[in-house]
């Protein structure tokens, strides 16, 4: 038996700053939901009454606690955000989607995409839940799916000023167009034992290394990795490699080449994590999560960014940071896996460090001095 969903009309909301529940949609990466930190500031300081209900998949949501002006959000895995074709076919699942949003009365709805991305499935969701405004932006015709359509964003553009560009359309202000996160006292201390229990001297300057990525094509090899992280060791820095359960793999691969460096390889809290990132001396990562969290907690960086996308679209903007990357005629391919061996990730670990100890300098650190126990490490060369 269908079910039929009736939608009983709003009075229609037709000013935006005068909009009291608003719908942030963003069903994505955890990164590209900390990328939408200026644009909800803009919304809040510019409409303080109104509330903000992010509507995020299941990993995106985890950073919501960074984020303060979010005051609710709804977990979803969307179809039109689907790769691959891994959610089953279930259409019952979409139409109870649109009763629960009918059911919030929201004013309006924020739609942030990235340029590859159409706003206009989920602004016909939106139209059908009843929600007045609905805004996003958009290459192709979507007919009134939208009630405002922003056109002509250049891809180069990077993604935080494509979200506010949007809210900024809409009358929205931003003071600030930098990525702030906020982390508790409680996420500090965490972070503090962790590091105790995993060996590393907090009040010592550590460098935190990050060798995952969700695309293998961005992905520096993890054998690379741990390399760098040897070498790092060797002359005299603490190191520590992160990780989730999931990239276990990799992390064996790093301590295959790195065996004296402590590993963290569990899921934590991200505000934990982001603490971890807060009080370490330098990143290296490659473009992914970690990228966006050092910028917006101002700890130097060095990304290892793959030809993938532009440098533009994603790159830290606030921090120090050095982004290392081989040029190649296919950049950008915006593909998940590399089918040429990632000649644009052809750096060696080497130049890696040099990188490293380039930005550790600019910051005031000088390369501690070594114990004698390090120096047979420093004969080991890579392969």
């Amino acid at each position: 038996m269908t079910t039929v969903t009736t939608v009983t009309p709003m009075t229609p909301a037709t000013n935006w700053l005068d909009a009291r529940e608003i719908l942030a949609i963003r069903p994505d990466n955890i990164g590209d939901v900390i990328m939408l930190g200026p644009a909800l500031r803009a919304v809040k300081e510019s409409a303080p009454q109104a509330r903000i209900t992010l509507l995020a998949s299941p990993a995106g949501a985890t950073a919501a606690p960074l984020l303060p002006w979010i005051d609710e959000v709804i977990v979803e895995r969307v179809i039109w955000q689907d790769v691959g074709g891994n959610i089953p076919f279930d259409p019952a699942r979409e139409q109870a989607l649109i009763t629960r949003l009918a059911q919030r009365r929201f004013d309006a709805a924020l739609i942030f995409t990235s340029f590859s991305q159409s706003p206009h499935t989920p602004g016909y969701l939106c139209y059908l839940a009843g929600i007045p405004l609905r805004a996003g932006e958009s290459k192709e015709f979507g007919g009134s799916a939208l009630t405002t359509e922003l056109r002509g964003a250049p891809d180069e553009m990077h993604q935080v000023e494509r979200n506010l560009r949007l809210v900024e359309h809409l009358g929205f202000v931003a003071h600030d167009r930098r990525l702030c996160v906020r982390l508790t006292d409680a996420d500090r201390a965490e972070a503090r034992q962790l590091l105790s229990s995993l060996g590393v001297t907090a009040d010592a300057p550590y460098i935190l290394l990050h060798p995952g990525a969700s695309a293998q094509a961005r992905r520096y090899p993890a054998e690379r990795f741990g390399a760098v992280a040897r070498r790092l060791d060797a002359r005299g820095w603490q190191t520590l490699v992160t990780g989730v359960e999931r990239e276990r793999d990799l992390l064996q691969a790093v301590a295959h080449e790195a065996p004296r460096t402590p590993q963290m390889a569990s899921e934590q809290r991200l505000g934990v994590y982001a603490a971890l990132i807060e009080q370490a001396a330098l990143v290296i990562c490659n473009d992914t999560l970690p990228m966006h969290l050092a910028d917006a907690l101002m700890t130097p960086e060095v990304a290892l960014y793959a030809g993938t996308e532009l440098e533009s679209q994603w790159r830290p903007r606030a921090t120090q940071s050095l982004l290392l990357r081989r040029p190649t005629p296919c950049q950008p391919c915006y593909l998940f896996a590399c089918p040429i061996g990632q000649p644009c990730l052809a750096i060696s670990p080497e130049e890696v460090v040099a990188a490293a100890e380039t930005l550790l300098t600019q910051s005031g650190l000088r390369r501690p001095a070594l114990e004698l126990t390090d120096a047979p490490l420093m004969l080991e060369e890579s392969r």
